[in-house]
């Protein structure tokens, strides 16, 4: 099992950097396109910038908040030999989220569907960590 808790870990990286790669495409079209200047750059001040070049980079910054703390459950889930299919399932079901609220932000952003997956990821995350928590504690 400790493989395959890895598979959703190498998911998670895989789409930070399609975001990363998405977003820099954004920027460098948006910049020869004059919608920001070169400058812009300097301070990452995207005012003027449109929405598809800030929701990328919003998403782009949202890789490294929840997200981190899922890398972190796996490690302690590793560390403690307690991988096993239920880690294996409700870490698929957070990187499949993330998925889906990468997709809603970076495309259609309904504010209230990419809202609702947000919040579906974050009880697949706190139920890991509860689970863990209890595993370790109780």
């Amino acid at each position: 099992m400790e493989k395959l808790i890895l598979l959703p870990v190498f998911g998670q990286v895989l789409l930070t950097s399609i975001v990363m790669i998405l977003m820099g495409n954004r920027r460098i079209k948006a910049a020869k396109n004059k919608e920001i200047s070169l400058s812009a750059f300097k301070t990452m001040n995207l005012t003027g910038a449109n929405e598809q070049v800030i929701a990328t980079s919003r998403n782009f910054d949202n890789q490294f908040q929840m997200p981190m703390l899922f890398l972190f459950s796996v490690l302690f889930i590793l560390q403690t030999n307690f991988a096993d299919l239920g880690y294996v399932v409700m870490a698929s079901a957070f990187v499949l989220l993330r998925l889906g609220h990468t997709i809603v932000h970076i495309g259609s952003n309904n504010v209230r569907l990419r809202f609702n997956i947000f919040l579906l990821s974050c009880a697949v995350l706190w139920a890991i960590w509860l689970r863990l928590a209890w595993q370790l504690f109780v």
